[in-house]
């Protein structure tokens, strides 16, 4: 069961599905019916299409998945070499870096310069 504000009663009184959402009369800004369709017919019929999806690349994700999942000890973001290594050792020193920076302001502000 639905309900709306009565304006005259001053109360709550059933009312139909439609009534209730669109509360005092007012009606809902959405148009109920569907919009017409702008490209109603395909420009392809699905027979005229090739039979097989074709890919504009080589799948290279089973050569990928072979060489990461190769138990040779290392971990993952440093299976490709010397790139990974350096990127491994740059985001290491500037976290460090930002720690010790993030050290030093914090007792530069818990111990202020005394005023003469």
């Amino acid at each position: 069961m639905y309900y709306k504000f009565s304006g005259f009663t001053q109360r709550l009184v059933g009312a139909g599905a439609s009534a209730a959402y669109a509360p005092q009369g007012f009606k809902p800004v959405v148009s109920t019916e569907s919009p017409t369709l702008i490209f109603a017919t395909p420009t392809k019929i699905a027979s005229e299409g090739p039979s097989t999806i074709e890919y504009f690349g080589k799948n290279r994700v089973p050569e990928l998945q072979k060489f990461f999942q190769k138990p040779d000890g290392l971990p993952v973001h440093l299976k490709r070499g010397l790139p990974d290594k350096l990127l491994y050792r740059t985001t290491m020193a500037l976290t460090i870096g930002g720690t010790i920076y993030c050290l030093i302001a914090l007792y530069m502000a818990a111990n202020p310069k005394k005023m003469k």
